[in-house]
Parts: structure tokens; C-alpha cells; sequence
């Protein structure tokens, strides 16, 4: 009943004072954050693991894993050969193996190959999707585990288009900012 009052007040008052405009909340902010993240989220550092395929990927130019390793049941390699095998907690001397604790491929639900800006956040949102990952704990992941974070220390490879720090900063401010994903 209040609502209704309320709502004829503001109607009566728009007829007699001239057309009114509601300011309504807008998450111009948060889509334009989540647009410099999907930048960093399609680069090959990220998008290397965060395949359709039952294979990692190697390279700037994501070519098959030379090696021949598959995803296997766990994400991490078949028993015969697991991607710890190479992978390591840090990079070899020379950086040509890359390492990071954890070393595996995202699962297939996190895969996001060709994926458009509003399919790509609504995946990565999505907790049936995501390992059960909530907003708070998203951005743990994508600014302090260490497996995502090896993208700016990866052994002379191409780094993401934006920097660490830079990275990181728009992610809290995604979230803070409502974690709004593109139409």
C-alpha cells in the first residue's frame, strides 16, 4: 500500500514539475574493469590451461604441448606422466620449464576458448563452474596463488598486457564495484 502512495506521489509529481529521470545505479565501472581483465584472462599465459582441450597448451602461439601430456582424470596429467613431472614449484634455471605450485590444467568447466566477454564472466562467476569459487575468493585466486600469479614471472615468455600490480587492482576493484559482467 505504502509503495503505491509512494508511487502515485512520484507520478504526480512528475505531471505537475516537469519529466523526471530515475538515477538508477549503473555498473558502467565494473563492466569497464572486467573488459581490462578479460584482456589479461585471454592471453596465452592464461588461456594455455584454460582449454577446451584434453591437452594443455605451450606458447604465445598455444600450440600443442610437445611433450604429448593429456589432462588425464584430475587435471593434472595421466599417473604416467603428471604435469609435476617437469613442473616444478618455480621455473627452472633457464626457464624454459616453467613451474608454479600446483602445476595443472583448469578443469574443462573453466575453459574459455572463444568465449565473449559476457559468456567468459558468467563462467567464471558461475560455482557450479568454478570450483565453488565465490566473488571474494575469485580474486584470491586471480591475485595471490601462486599458479596464476607465475603469468608475470614466466621465464622470458610474453607477460600479460597489463601489469602485475595493475592486474590486481582492477580485479578488487571488479569486485568491489559489483563484479558486473558485459551485456
Amino acid at each position: 500500500m505504502r509503495k503505491d502512495i509512494f508511487a502515485c506521489g512520484v507520478l504526480l509529481a512528475c505531471m505537475v514539475w516537469g519529466p523526471c529521470t530515475q538515477a538508477a545505479p549503473t555498473n558502467d565501472e565494473s563492466v569497464a574493469m572486467f573488459k581490462q581483465m578479460a584482456e589479461v584472462l585471454r592471453h596465452p599465459r592464461c588461456m594455455n590451461c584454460h582449454t577446451f582441450t584434453d591437452f594443455p597448451r605451450q606458447g604465445d602461439d598455444r600450440h600443442r604441448h610437445v611433450q604429448m601430456v593429456m589432462r588425464g582424470p584430475n587435471n593434472s596429467g595421466f599417473p604416467t606422466l603428471q604435469c609435476s613431472a617437469c613442473h616444478q614449484t618455480t621455473n627452472v634455471a633457464d626457464g624454459a620449464v616453467p613451474g608454479a605450485p600446483n602445476w595443472h590444467l583448469a578443469p574443462l568447466s573453466m575453459g574459455w576458448e572463444g568465449l565473449s566477454d559476457n559468456a567468459l564472466c558468467r563462467v567464471l562467476k558461475d560455482t557450479r563452474k568454478n570450483g565453488g569459487k565465490s566473488i571474494d575468493a575469485l580474486v584470491h585466486h586471480m591475485t595471490d596463488d601462486p599458479l596464476v600469479q607465475w603469468a608475470w614471472s614466466s621465464g622470458g615468455r610474453v607477460s600479460p598486457p597489463l601489469a602485475q600490480a595493475e592486474f590486481h587492482r582492477i580485479v578488487q576493484r571488479w569486485a568491489e564495484t559489483g563484479a558486473a559482467c558485459p551485456r
